[in-house]
């Protein structure tokens, strides 16, 4: 798509994106990959150099994977497998198995991080596009609407001076006090889980494999506390604030080290960060007002229990990039923008319940509840799945296969190669041989619709087989938008392809 024309319009950029965190870095990203003018205002001069979020899934390295960086950061990477929930005795009580091998996105499920890598990654990438202005140190203070955009007001920091700029639209990836959401008037919905942590990074002095690969939830209510492993000799505890505990005294040394003393000591390893959090599960009620919209934790926010907080944001920029770009290149109206909250909210709302439930477990600090919570749980260890939830109402059509509305897989194609490389950043139609033979005019079609074809792959013919299709449309964020079960019904796909990206002009 990026040879397209992009139409001129008065406003200085196509979209201005408040905020350079993860998701606004893989939102930018992902619209300077169309070739779409971009303004970022971030307010801090560096990246914030401590570990913050330390998971993402193989759905979020796909993404990365579009965008260029998905090798780059894979020898910083550890793959995790899984986590366990235990309760003050050691027996398990929840078992949370992730595989380690390559998955059906072409990636393994879970990934451990080192947040200022990815966002090094992030920007290195970002500097490169002309197409991209980045500008540290700038406040933004305030958005007026405009004729055909928002006017930016902001101040830069570093030198006292005041400046604007106009954009077509605006996205607030400006965290959970989102200035851009106090402009939008939305307010949150509280799924009543608020919880104060104390999270501390610690670097090993060397590697201790007794510690184990596992997180570790511990579920004792006299402290509750988890354990997780990060890439090379990094590792987290998050430690639970109680009743009791002197709050002056949270993240003193001396408090840290007591608490860590079940499992290291300071001969072991020096303290990089700690931090108090409120561990909050809130999600915004309106994502887009006009020409306004929200992204990663300025739309929602998760307990950390099931590690889904950034990659959500992850999600919200690969949903709204590609909309984004449809809209702002004329090949849909901007009623497709409405999709974004309608197919994302549901989703990212199901992740969060369920980090709450997790959370519950946890966090059941009254010993009788805890005692009726190990009894309930002693009749069979729980085995837990990751949930895979379909998107809400919005730009897919749904089939009787229920495969519409997921992430598709990506397979490895013939020549060895993944089909997110050859397809890149657009609609894709996979195909059985059959359905060539009966439609010859078929890659001529997809041509013109801007859509790459991909029939005959072994991989491929193996995945429509298991949900009885001839073929299936995916979309720029790899998600299924439909799916043809008779060679008569693949036409019908396309040209829903093709009213997608046909131009109101045209």
């Amino acid at each position: 798509m990026s040879d397209q024309i992009i139409p001129t319009h008065t406003c200085d950029y196509d979209v201005a994106i408040i905020g350079l965190g993860p998701t606004g870095a893989t939102l930018s990203n992902l619209l300077a990959i169309q070739g779409l003018r971009v303004l970022v205002l971030e307010r801090d001069k560096d990246i914030f150099a401590l570990p913050r979020a330390v998971h993402f899934d193989g759905e979020c390295m796909r993404v990365f994977q579009t965008i260029g960086i998905a090798d780059a950061l894979l020898p910083n990477l550890f793959v995790g497998p899984g986590m366990k929930f235990v309760n003050a005795q050691g027996k398990l009580l929840i078992d949370w198995q992730r595989p380690t091998c390559i998955g059906p996105h072409g990636w393994c499920a879970s990934y451990k991080f080192h947040q200022p890598d990815l966002e090094n990654a992030l920007r290195e990438r970002l500097a490169r596009q002309s197409n991209v202005d980045v500008r540290l140190r700038h406040e933004v203070f305030a958005l007026d609407e405009t004729a055909d955009g928002v006017q930016l007001r902001f101040e830069d920091t570093s030198r006292g001076k005041l400046g604007r700029a106009t954009a077509r639209y605006v996205v607030g990836c400006d965290g959970a006090r989102s200035i851009a959401r106090r402009f939008m008037g939305t307010e949150l919905t509280d799924l009543k889980s608020h919880e104060r942590w104390v999270v501390v990074d610690t670097m090993l002095n060397a590697p201790r494999p007794d510690l184990g690969d596992f997180s570790i939830q511990y579920c004792d209510p006299a402290r509750p506390t988890t354990y997780t492993r990060g890439p090379g000799n990094r590792r987290r505890w998050e430690i639970m604030v109680m009743p009791g505990d002197d709050a002056a005294q949270l993240s003193s040394a001396d408090w840290l080290w007591d608490k860590l003393a079940r499992w290291i000591s300071p001969a072991d390893a020096r303290l990089e960060r700690s931090a108090v959090y409120t561990f909050h599960s809130v999600v915004a009620n309106g994502w887009r007002r006009g020409r306004l919209l929200l992204a990663g934790d300025a739309a929602h926010q998760t307990p950390p229990f099931m590690g889904q907080g950034m990659a959500a944001g992850i999600r919200d920029a690969s949903n709204l990039a590609w909309k984004l770009g449809a809209v702002l290149r004329g090949e849909a109206s901007d009623a497709l923008l409405d999709t974004y909250e309608s197919e994302r909210s549901p989703h990212v709302r199901e992740f969060i319940e369920t980090a709450v439930q997790l959370g519950s477990v946890i966090q059941t600090t009254h010993p009788e509840l805890a005692n009726a919570r190990d009894c309930e749980m002693a009749e069979a260890i729980r085995k837990f799945v990751t949930p895979q939830p379909k998107l809400g109402p919005g730009e897919w059509m749904d089939d009787a296969s229920g495969t519409a509305g997921h992430i598709a897989p990506q397979p490895r194609l013939n020549d060895g190669r993944l089909l997110d490389d050859v397809a890149g950043y657009r609609f894709a139609l996979v195909a059985l041989p059959a359905v060539l033979e009966a439609c010859p005019n078929l890659p001529d079609e997809a041509a013109r619709a801007d859509v790459a074809l991909f029939v005959g792959e072994a991989s491929i013919r193996e995945w429509l087989a298991s949900i009885g299709a001839v073929a299936v449309l995916v979309r720029p964020d790899r998600y299924v938008f439909g799916v043809a079960h008779s060679v008569h019904a693949v036409d019908q796909l396309l040209e829903q392809a093709v009213l997608h990206q046909r131009t109101e002009n045209a």
